[in-house]
């Protein structure tokens, strides 16, 4: 696949079409839309994550707009969601629409991405506003739950308000009985002003300490956390199920030796992994993601 966008168009011509002269046709597609469950015990996930541009994070790699062309991304995306062993997807709203009016979400499930106003690299970015889903438009689409990105920098002041923020979501999303996936960091800006987050297993623990306790209740509310090292001693503090996420890592085959240590610990219930899969080096998402599937599927048979 490549970054060429013209052939695309012709394809994508009737999603403009249908936005332009029928935007009602989203919701009727999705009011439709044929679900599934969420695997009972011992059951695993891998779920496809295509929120990263709504952040205007579009670079893999070396790549600085690896993800610009939508056209290019819905293709992924579909290859992606067509092999076996995908669940489902996580996504902003303008994705799952397109995603939803191509067919492409039938039988599979589907995470509303709700704060994605931290835009990388700006002035801003640990201000994650909630710009995407609500809770009620989560339910209202008839999705299975709502994801939301939980930076957490005691120097920033701005951090106490995306804690309130996602407590105010954990809590709107288990009211509704449909899953906050939350995904905690302990962050910290650079000496150049950008945000890094700490990988650390004691950092890991303390942003998952203080992102599990979010919300009246805990009841309906996933972890969304990377493979670090030590993760016995991450899982050990939380009794909360946990999906681990992709990121965008230099050494595919690295990456995947950790996600699959990680799968075989109590808790880690599968993958949330996007550009490692969606952008492969070999361009071949196919093969990427039946690595994983097959990764996901090994762990929990």
């Amino acid at each position: 696949m490549s970054d060429v966008t013209l052939p695309g168009i012709t394809r994508y011509e009737r999603l403009t079409r249908i936005r332009a002269t029928d935007p009602g046709e989203i919701a009727q597609a999705a009011a439709r839309r044929r679900r599934r469950e969420l695997p009972g015990e011992g059951g695993r996930l891998l779920i496809i994550a295509a929120d990263h541009p709504a952040r205007g994070s579009l670079a893999v790699r070396d790549r600085p707009l690896a993800m610009a062309s939508r056209f290019d991304l819905l293709d992924r995306l579909q290859v992606a969601l067509a092999r076996p062993g995908v669940d489902g997807i996580l996504a902003s709203p303008d994705v799952l629409e397109d995603l939803l009016l191509l067919g492409a979400l039938e039988g599979r499930l589907a995470f509303g991405s709700m704060n994605r106003g931290g835009l990388q690299g700006s002035v801003f970015e640990l201000d994650d506003r909630f710009t995407g889903y609500d809770a009620t438009a989560i339910d209202q689409m008839r999705l299975d739950g709502g994801k939301m990105l939980c930076r957490i920098d005691p120097d920033d002041h701005t951090s106490v308000d995306t804690l309130e923020s996602c407590s105010r979501a954990v809590t709107e999303l288990a009211r509704r009985q449909l899953v906050a996936m939350v995904e905690p960091f302990w962050a910290t800006r650079t000496e150049t002003g950008s945000v890094r987050n700490d990988l650390s297993p004691d950092a890991v623990i303390r942003a998952i300490s203080v992102a599990q306790a979010l919300g009246v209740t805990s009841a309906y509310t996933w972890l969304k956390i990377p493979a670090v090292a030590e993760m016995e001693r991450v899982m050990a503090a939380t009794t909360l199920p946990a999906l681990l996420l992709g990121g965008d890592p230099p050494d595919a085959a690295a990456a995947f030796a950790d996600w699959g240590r990680a799968l075989r610990l109590p808790g880690v219930r599968g993958l949330v992994v996007g550009r490692a899969l969606l952008y492969p080096p070999d361009d071949d998402v196919a093969a990427a993601v039946d690595g994983a599937a097959a990764l996901v599927r090994e762990v929990g048979s």
